[in-house]
């Protein structure tokens, strides 16, 4: 960091057996990057473990560290200078600003002024004089009563129709909301793209189902009942005539076909189940060379209600009510199904399908996306006034905070003072009936003794709980 002129007359105070600088006006601290900085007490502090407002120490912790040094103070005063109007402000640690405080002869300070008068205006105080840190404090509560907040999420409010407050209503419903700065649920571009782009690959789907009815939706309404139905058991009745051919090429496999003699005694050794996993793996049927398969009696027990299932979704309606069921019978049946069951298959997994086929269309049909785009963008546009809020707290924070942490910084006027304690002092200990005021919080107490041995004092380390 390049180092100023120095041209600015300071004036000191002797403390603690040396000079500290004293720092009495606005211009002192607007001029601390003149300072020698072999002239500061300090020149690093951190941003945890003080008897100080930890936020405030963070928004000066510019490059996020956890440490605070002195090139990231002068630039906290330079910043809050160019702000005020008359930096004399910062001695008075007040958590108000006076609107006409605030310097509007830069674009920054305009910015603030501004986002200043919304804020109050939000909050029910159009002609307050000045803005607080408690009025900064939820910005939740700030933002609740506009439509627009900046963070490119748009809610219900945002539209001015009732058509397009549906539409994102509708998204909502079909997707999830995002929370926009106010807490409300609205929706982002991302969430406009996504949706618009389920609802048109969910309608070319449906389509298909539409202009070729006859081959994909063969039972219409009741179609994906019956292919559920038919997959339930189509790998059964596959093994079934399988065996059937089996016994036809060679009937000496019949035996070994129906599963052997001892596999049945093995189950009538015990309790049976008629759901259990051995006679699941049974034939459907007792295998014959040519045998229909029966739907009804004689079938495995364990499949007989898959077999009612499918007869009365799918063999009823497109073979009629028959109680067996041939091998052609069954290769009509896969044959009329498996299209189906492909259409199905391909049916994307979005939600939005529960918003019905007409109102899929009409979104489609209408400007609607157009329209959610230009509300987001509008949106989007009021970022720079929404931004100039956490601008405004960083403001106020600083009016009030600066000018006493430099005074526990660049000197230590509030320690050696003894009119209040230091930021660094933690509070008072009393032991051995004596009160220990330098009192100092240690986050590494084998780093810290390491090197407190050279400090010629006596020193106790105490956990606090």
């Amino acid at each position: 960091m390049k180092k100023a002129p120095a041209t600015h007359p300071w004036k000191f105070f002797r403390a603690g057996g040396f000079d500290q600088v004293r720092l009495d006006t606005g211009a002192d601290l607007l001029a601390l990057g003149q300072l020698d900085q072999k002239l500061w007490v300090a020149l690093a502090c951190p941003v945890s473990g003080l008897e100080f407002d930890p936020k405030t120490l963070a928004l000066i912790d510019d490059d996020r560290d956890g440490r605070i040094r002195a090139p990231e103070l002068i630039r906290a005063v330079q910043w809050i200078g160019r702000l005020l109007k008359n930096p004399d402000d910062l001695l008075k640690h007040a958590d108000t600003v006076a609107l006409d405080a605030i310097n509007d002869a830069t674009t920054e300070g305009q910015t603030l002024l501004a986002s200043a008068r919304l804020i109050l205006s939000n909050l029910g105080k159009p002609d307050a004089p000045a803005i607080s840190l408690a009025d900064l404090a939820d910005t939740q509560r700030i933002l609740a009563t506009t439509a627009f907040n900046g963070d490119g999420i748009i809610v219900a409010k945002s539209a001015e129709d009732g058509a397009t407050q549906a539409l994102i209503g509708d998204i909502i419903a079909c997707l999830g909301a995002e929370t926009d700065r106010s807490g409300r649920p609205g929706v982002s571009q991302a969430k406009v793209d996504q949706f618009y782009a389920e609802c048109a690959a969910w309608d070319a789907w449906f389509k298909k189902g539409e202009t070729d009815a006859a081959t994909v939706r063969p039972l219409g309404e009741a179609t994906a009942a019956a292919v559920c139905a038919w997959q339930a058991v189509k790998a059964k009745v596959d093994d079934y005539f399988g065996r059937c051919r089996l016994a036809a090429f060679d009937p000496r496999a019949l035996a070994a076909l129906n599963r052997e003699e001892k596999e049945y005694l093995a189950l009538t050794a015990r309790d049976l189940s008629i759901t259990a996993a051995e006679v699941r793996d049974f034939p459907l049927a007792t295998v014959t060379a040519g045998k229909p398969l029966p739907l009804r009696a004689g079938v495995n027990p364990a499949w007989a209600a898959a077999l009612v299932a499918f007869h009365a979704a799918a063999v009823k309606p497109l073979l009629g009510d028959q109680d067996s069921l041939s091998e052609a019978d069954w290769a009509l049946l896969c044959a009329k199904l498996a299209p189906a069951a492909a259409w199905l298959a391909a049916k994307p997994a979005t939600a939005v399908e529960k918003l019905g086929a007409a109102r899929v269309r009409e979104i489609l049909a209408g400007a609607g996306k157009d329209t959610l785009a230009a509300l987001i963008a509008r949106d989007k546009a009021e970022d720079a006034k929404v931004q100039a809020i956490a601008a405004l707290e960083k403001l106020v924070r600083f009016h009030r905070d600066l000018h006493v942490l430099c005074q526990n910084f660049v000197n230590f006027k509030d320690f050696y003072g003894r009119l209040e304690p230091a930021v660094f002092q933690v509070g008072t200990l009393y032991l051995d009936q004596r009160a220990c005021e330098l009192c100092l919080r240690v986050e590494d107490a084998g780093r810290h003794a390491a090197l407190a041995a050279l400090a010629g004092t006596y020193l106790a380390y105490c956990d606090c709980t």
